[in-house]
Formats: structure tokens, C-alpha cells, sequence
């Protein structure tokens, strides 16, 4: 099978959205129809993720789901998934036996991000700062939640062709004065410090404890939202960390909207990125954005957005399962059907 000769899908379609601690379902019941919400469930309520579809989407649809598409959180390998913060172990072919589905595609979860991207209109998106949106232009998405997630967006041949990857873990050095006096008291992994070592809900406090450092504060945050709560409340060493982090994200923003020419946008998603507005449309986060000399033209012509979205990754899977010769997608090794033959190896 070839990324332009696909099956069509068979409708109704179930997408699914799977995360560490918590799964959301969606019905797509044809190719013109809306997305229409099923469940929010805690993975840990429920055994594995057949067992959760019973419990939440089966007991109360009218009619069954005929093909699952599932974004889960890492690389999508063999029949049986792990999930990397969960107990799940996503397995396709246990699925179609016990669900009655005829079709399972497994995509990873910002590759979902990325089939959003051509699809957001009017208040899905905020914009911060200048730039100006090219049509159908190649898009990025980066978005610290627990770990740092990236994908791009690129079109080519009149098709939407989504690029995961490992980004998050792109090099992440000092540029301020500021920095270069913080970057010392931040943790290395095996001598080198990673964006997602500070830009992720798990790095977050640890760039607030070398914050703490600097600053010769007594601070002991254990959590972001203990960050987070305490810059609404002023605390200096939270609003320092919130700011560096911004700056730091707009730096790695940059450097990804120059890799691949992304004149349609950098779209910011995760966990965090709703939590911390201000710091992103004060100014800092864009000026580290923009400044990438001598490309500092370009940069300020490449708008930036924070998604509003409430279910981006679900929505990626809907357009998606609506128009899938709109993108394409690479369904090799991630697609398992009722028929043996069809298997990925």
C-alpha cells in the first residue's frame, strides 16, 4: 500500500486520544459530519483500552464504531503498544476481536497535533505578536505538556503531509547574559541539556530550582501547577522561571519555524501552554522568536499561535477520518484490518 492508494474508511469512526492519565473518545459518523464528543475517562478507571470503550462509548452509541483511529504518546511498533506514562498496552488486533471493528489505525499523538493544524479557524487560535499566515504553507506544532512534543505540517503536491518526530530534544543553550548565569545550575542528561530538560511539565521544576539557585532563594516547587499558582501570586522566583521558559520557547519555536520554512504558522499546544498566557503575549516569548540573526526579516513575517482547541489531537483524528486523500499519511506498520494478509509484519 502506497501513501496515495489507501482504503477509505468505514464509517462511523472512533478516534481516540490517549494520554497518561487520561483517555477522550469522539465519534465521526460520516465524511460530513462534525466531530461529536463521547467520553473523558481516567486510563487508570479502566483495564485497558477495549475495556474503557465498552464502558464509555459502546453503553451509550447507537451504532458501533467500524474503524478506530488512536493517538497514543511515543512510537508505534509491533501489535502491542505500550504507553509511556500509562498501564495500557494498546493492541490492535485484540481490539477488532473484542470490539467488532473492522479496522485499527494507530497514529502518534502529535502526528494527531499536526493533522489539526489546516483545519483551525476563528477562536481555535490566538496569535501572538506579528506575522502574517500563508495559505497553504508548511506548519509546525510544539507543545510542552509532559514531555516536549513537535511535529510539522507540510504541503506538497496539493496534499497535507504530517512529519513527527523527536524534536523535544533538541539542543537548548544559553543566549542572555541572564541565561548564561542560569544554565549552570540546571541538571545535565549525559552531559548535554535537552529543550524538553526544561521546556515540559516535568523539566519545569527543574528549571525553577536552578532559578532558585541564581537567585539564592529557599523555593522547593515539585509540581508546574505549583509554578504556575505561584507566579499568579508574584512570587519572584516563579515569574523568573516563567519567564526564562517562555524565552526558551520562543527560542526553539524559531529555530523549528527556520527548519522547515514554516510560513504557516507555529502553533503552540501541551499541557502548559494554556496555563501561562501572559508569559507568552508579553513580548519576550516573541522577541526570542524572531531573533535569528541575520534571518531576523523572515522570522517577523512567521506568525505564532497559542491553540485554543480544546481537543486538538481528537480533531486531527476527525479531519483526518473526513477527508483521508487530503493527508498523507503513512498507515504502513500502523494499520491493522480483519483481514490476516493485511497485518503489519
Amino acid at each position: 500500500m502506497t501513501l496515495q492508494d489507501q482504503n477509505p474508511f468505514s464509517y462511523p469512526v472512533l478516534v481516540a486520544d490517549i494520554g497518561g492519565t487520561n483517555a477522550r473518545f469522539a465519534m465521526v459518523d460520516n465524511a460530513t459530519a462534525p466531530t461529536r464528543m463521547c467520553a473523558k475517562t481516567a486510563t487508570a478507571d479502566h483495564a485497558d483500552i477495549s475495556a474503557a470503550i465498552r464502558e464509555t462509548v459502546l453503553a451509550e452509541a447507537e451504532k458501533k464504531p467500524r474503524t478506530a483511529i488512536i493517538a497514543v504518546a511515543g512510537p508505534v511498533t509491533g501489535n502491542a503498544i505500550p504507553l509511556t506514562n500509562a498501564a495500557w498496552i494498546i493492541e490492535p488486533l485484540k481490539m477488532i476481536a473484542e470490539l467488532g471493528v473492522e479496522q485499527v489505525i494507530v497514529l502518534n499523538d502529535f502526528e494527531a497535533q499536526a493533522l489539526a493544524l489546516p483545519g483551525y479557524q476563528g477562536s481555535d487560535v490566538e496569535q501572538v505578536g506579528q506575522g502574517s499566515l500563508r495559505v497553504d504553507a508548511t506548519k509546525f506544532v510544539l507543545g510542552p505538556g509532559t514531555g516536549l512534543g513537535a511535529a510539522a505540517m507540510i504541503f506538497a503536491a496539493d496534499t497535507w503531509i504530517p512529519v513527527p518526530g523527536e524534536g523535544g530534544h533538541v539542543e537548548l543553550g544559553p543566549v542572555t547574559p541572564e541565561d548564561f548565569e542560569i544554565w549552570p545550575h540546571i541538571a545535565h542528561r549525559n552531559g548535554r541539556i535537552g529543550a524538553e530538560e526544561i521546556l515540559s511539565g516535568t523539566g519545569l521544576p527543574k528549571l525553577a530550582q536552578a532559578v532558585s539557585a541564581w537567585m539564592d532563594a529557599d523555593r522547593d516547587f515539585g509540581t508546574p501547577a505549583s509554578i504556575t499558582k505561584a507566579a499568579d501570586e508574584n512570587d519572584a522566583v516563579a515569574v523568573k522561571t516563567l519567564e526564562v521558559f517562555a524565552r526558551a520557547l520562543g527560542r526553539v519555536a524559531g529555530d523549528f519555524a527556520l527548519t522547515t520554512l514554516a510560513r504557516g504558522g507555529v502553533y503552540l499546544t501541551g499541557g502548559i501552554t494554556p496555563r501561562i498566557p501572559r508569559f507568552l503575549t508579553d513580548g519576550n516569548f516573541r522577541a526570542a522568536f524572531e531573533a535569528k540573526a541575520p534571518h531576523e526579516a523572515l522570522m517577523n513575517k512567521i506568525p505564532t499561535f497559542i491553540v485554543r482547541h480544546p481537543d486538538p489531537a481528537l480533531e486531527g483524528l476527525a479531519s483526518y477520518a473526513r477527508a483521508p486523500e487530503q493527508f498523507a499519511v503513512d498507515r504502513r506498520g500502523r494499520e491493522w484490518t480483519t483481514n490476516p494478509a493485511q497485518q503489519p509484519a
